[in-house]
């Protein structure tokens, strides 16, 4: 943990009271309210303290750097009928695989912070309060020159995803500068999240600076064009703990073929060698193949009622993330994740608002 000897001295009094003011702060260290004031600051910023209260954090938690959007999702009545009007309902509700991947840690009790950008309108606002409001931290999230970006889906009557268009140019303004305004936070983390929809150079910056600091980092590659784009990203000098892609996404990742249960094996080797300690790859009903330097072992899928997919990636994600920083081998945590993605496919809801760990543990 970077602190400095000041900042050490503060986060002994706090345990040793956390209800003691400023002003008894900087009688006992015989320096000014003011000075103390920034060091109380800093101190939040890099994630050692939780709000006003001076609450000290016990145990690392998660930071997530991504995409904050609204989505747009329009479910027909019926099955989908190609360039005609669909009767149907349409709701709008806050997104981004980012930002749902930090609203479904917080809703399952991790401390998790997102760096983010939404734009400067009533939409950013709503984005930012729904966020805040469900336990995420978002001293990061920066108000950014572009309109709050959008992800438009239309499913069909079974739920399924039939098309989707998303406008993320707002992410293109999460750059280096903004992580590097929270690099002491994601010192101190105990896992790094990254969205494959963040600039190549943002990416980048964020795995150096998690190797530096010896942080686990979880790369979720999005979408097969993004992960083609970044996949040159995915080397040996700047290792990941895991990779979460889908079949299309791991060939996107390797140029090799993952049709058989064989081809992702070798698919997932060769991430393996550009050193990625985990290939955790999603097989839809099947469940999935999770690879490491234990071998490769199947996952099963937890069975569910398909009400909307939207989201499913984003909380099992999620719920891996959550299960590994409480002390789950990986296996298990992968497995937990199913769980929470089974949870959320059989609501309407991206984000699940009932989402505890109870819930997930209770599906498994």
């Amino acid at each position: 943990m970077s602190l400095t000897e000041r900042e050490r001295e503060i986060v002994a009094l706090l345990r040793r009271d956390p209800m003691i003011g400023s002003a008894a702060i900087a009688e006992a260290l015989g320096t000014t309210r003011a000075a103390v004031n920034v060091h109380l600051s800093n101190l939040g910023r890099k994630g050692v303290i939780l709000g006003r209260g001076y609450v000290l954090a016990t145990t690392p938690g998660v930071v997530v750097i991504g995409g904050s959007n609204m989505d747009v999702k329009a479910r027909s009545e019926r099955r989908v009928v190609p360039a005609s009007s669909n009767p149907g309902t349409a709701a709008i509700t806050p997104g981004g695989v980012g930002r749902n991947v930090a609203e479904n840690l917080a809703r399952l009790g991790t401390r998790t912070h997102l760096i983010s950008v939404v734009g400067g309108d009533a939409l950013g606002d709503q984005v930012l309060a729904a966020t805040s409001a469900a336990g995420v931290h978002v001293e990061h999230v920066r108000r950014g020159s572009r309109p709050t970006g959008t992800y438009t889906a239309v499913l069909d009557a079974d739920g399924e995803l039939m098309v989707a268009v998303s406008d993320m140019s707002a992410a293109e303004e999460i750059d280096a500068a903004l992580v590097a305004g929270a690099r002491d936070l994601i010192a101190n983390a105990g896992l790094l999240v990254l969205d494959g929809n963040l600039p190549e150079a943002t990416i980048a910056y964020a795995l150096e600076l998690a190797a530096s600091a010896g942080v686990r980092t979880v790369l979720e590659p999005v979408s097969v064009p993004k992960a083609a784009a970044r996949a040159h990203l995915v080397s040996a000098e700047l290792p990941l703990f895991a990779v979460t892609p889908n079949r299309d996404e791991l060939t996107a990742l390797t140029g090799l073929p993952s049709g058989t249960d064989r081809e992702v094996r070798e698919a997932a080797a060769a991430l393996h060698e550009r050193g990625v300690r985990y290939v955790w790859t999603h097989l839809g009903e099947r469940g999935s193949l999770l690879s490491g330097p234990e071998g490769a072992v199947p996952v099963a899928a937890v069975p569910a009622e398909v009400v909307d997919v939207t989201g499913a990636g984003d909380a099992a994600l999620a719920a891996f993330a959550h299960a590994l920083l409480a002390g789950e081998d990986v296996a298990a945590a992968a497995a937990y994740g199913h769980a929470a993605a089974a949870l959320t496919i059989a609501g309407t809801h991206t984000v699940r608002p009932d989402l505890t760990d109870w819930l997930v543990r209770s599906t498994l």
